[in-house]
């Protein structure tokens, strides 16, 4: 056999590898509404970059018929590429092979891009479609699972790692993309559950569809599992980019400084009125966060999930940020169970990948109630005040309105570490509201008074106009400035400047223990 033979027989090996299960196989993936895994790469890698490794691995299986379903790349397309030029490493499973089920060898060839992604300090982007573990290779595919599940453990906190589900993911195949720092889903195609319709029907009677149980929209607003819900394929690429371009590529870098056109001394007079007289009148903290980011461009995380607080991306003078906020239009911007938890893990993951926290502070306290007790507020509000406490990256906190109680220690305040504290004259810092407070201190005398109701509303106004302020946490050192709302941008941009070398460091230790 000559060398053009061979380079012959190469060439056809590869043109069979780009077919993956076939075209009647691929028919019926797009006929789903789904794209195949090739086809996901290049929607989301920049044009020619993707260099794949491991095309020719196939299953090792001989059991149950494995021998004759082998297929070179065993179900998962992996490799490198760039997206806007930066280098990431990802792994694409491939529906059309073997129903993208998870063996010895699948799991070999995305661990091997795992592995060089913590090498090079570069992202790793995992889509996932698949039918989960490959029964006919019993043990070996629940190994794989472990493996995996080991190495997004040991890269949590060192290089972004992203999951993108684009098809099913079911039973163990779940807690990867659980660890991982975000996870993508798309409307309708996406599913992610434990245990699937008909076993939880069989144990426990209950009727549920595949949507209704592991559907984006339950996974991205009731469980919070899901970060992202995008209506197509197309849209999640895109939503995935855009993430990309706020972080930094691992834990010893920065986040890219880009040129700003926004200027970071300009002053936005709205600003100065949009906190509404009435202290218990709502507003649209996001309207707020718009007006200080550059180019009022805000990439919100959880978006649909606890919607009582905000997080996500923005930059201010090119540097990328991440916020934190109470919103006032839901729930009055109270923490809960939800909230705290959501809250909890976007500061850490900032403080991981050194990015600056700022939080807007309108909170009233915590969610009073029965179920927000029994489902355990304590532990889980406990969570924010260990993230904050523990974050050493920038941190600045604007008080706009509310400051209650242990809500207002919990949203980053001056004694869970807080750089600098600005505050609006609008701000209310106190153990608890005006009128719970006149509750208590005046109980006795509101209830001796001729007039109940005139002298109850003389002492809330009286507690609002001595603690209901930000002068006497001022008076004491808890807060550093008190601004016009209109110097926000101009003060957040200048603090930044100058926390820019910060260096704090922790006791030496194993790792905290983190009320879980």
């Amino acid at each position: 056999m000559t060398t053009h033979d061979k380079i012959d027989g190469l060439r056809q090996r590869k043109e069979r590898t780009l077919k993956g299960g076939g075209e009647e196989r691929i028919a019926k993936q797009h006929k789903a509404g789904k794209k195949t895994a090739r086809e996901r790469l290049e929607h989301l890698l920049d044009e020619g970059s993707f260099v794949e490794i491991d095309a020719f691995v196939e299953s090792r299986g001989t059991d149950f018929g494995m021998q004759e379903k082998k297929t070179a790349g065993d179900g998962v397309v992996t490799g490198y590429g760039t997206i806007d030029g930066r280098l990431a490493f990802i792994s694409s499973q491939d529906f059309t092979v073997i129903g993208g089920s998870l063996g010895e060898m699948h799991a070999k060839k995305i661990t091997k891009v795992m592995d060089m992604a913590m090498k090079m300090g570069a992202p790793f982007i995992s889509i996932n479609d698949s039918g989960g573990a490959r029964i006919e290779e019993g043990i070996d595919a629940l190994g794989g699972f472990g493996e995996i599940f080991r190495r997004n453990t040991l890269a949590s906190g060192v290089i972004p790692q992203i999951s993108v589900i684009m098809g099913p993911c079911a039973g163990g195949a779940v807690y990867s993309p659980a660890i991982t720092d975000f996870i993508f889903m798309v409307e309708k195609t996406s599913h992610m559950f434990i245990t699937g319709p008909s076993v939880i029907k069989a144990v426990t009677g209950e009727n549920v569809t595949f949507e209704a149980l592991g559907g984006a929209g339950a996974h991205s607003t009731i469980s919070g599992v899901a970060h992202f819900a995008s209506p197509d394929e197309e849209t999640c690429f895109s939503q995935i980019k855009k993430l990309i371009s706020f972080l930094p590529d691992n834990n010893l870098s920065d986040p890219e400084i880009l040129p700003c056109q926004d200027d970071v001394n300009r002053l936005d007079e709205d600003l100065n009125s949009i906190v509404p007289d009435d202290p218990n009148k709502p507003y649209d903290m996001l309207t707020l966060i718009a007006r200080v980011v550059d180019n009022r461009d805000f990439f919100e995380v959880h978006e649909g999930f606890a919607r009582n607080l905000i997080v996500g991306f923005g930059r201010i003078g090119g540097r990328t940020v991440g916020i934190v906020a109470n919103q006032p239009r839901i729930l009055a911007g109270v923490l809960d169970v939800d909230a705290s938890d959501k809250a909890a893990r976007f500061v850490r993951f900032c403080d991981a990948f050194n990015i600056p926290l700022i939080t807007f502070t309108d909170v009233p306290g915590y969610l009073p109630g029965v179920k927000q007790e029994h489902t355990g507020i304590i532990r889980h509000g406990a969570k924010l005040l260990y993230a904050f406490s523990e974050a050493t990256v920038p941190k600045i906190n604007v008080i706009v309105r509310k400051a209650y109680g242990g809500a207002y220690i919990a949203m980053n305040s001056k004694h869970l570490g807080a750089d600098m504290v600005l505050a609006w004259p609008t701000a209310e810092i106190a153990v608890m509201g005006p009128e719970g407070a006149a509750n208590i201190i005046f109980r006795k005398e509101i209830g001796m008074a001729k007039d109940p109701i005139a002298f109850r509303q003389e002492k809330i106004r009286e507690y609002r106009d001595k603690f209901s302020n930000p002068y006497i946490a001022a008076a004491r050192g808890y807060v550093d400035d008190v601004i016009e709302p209109a110097e926000t941008r101009q003060r957040i941009a200048g603090t930044l400047d100058m926390l820019s070398g910060k260096r704090e460091t922790r006791p030496p230790k194993k790792h905290g223990n983190i009320p879980v």
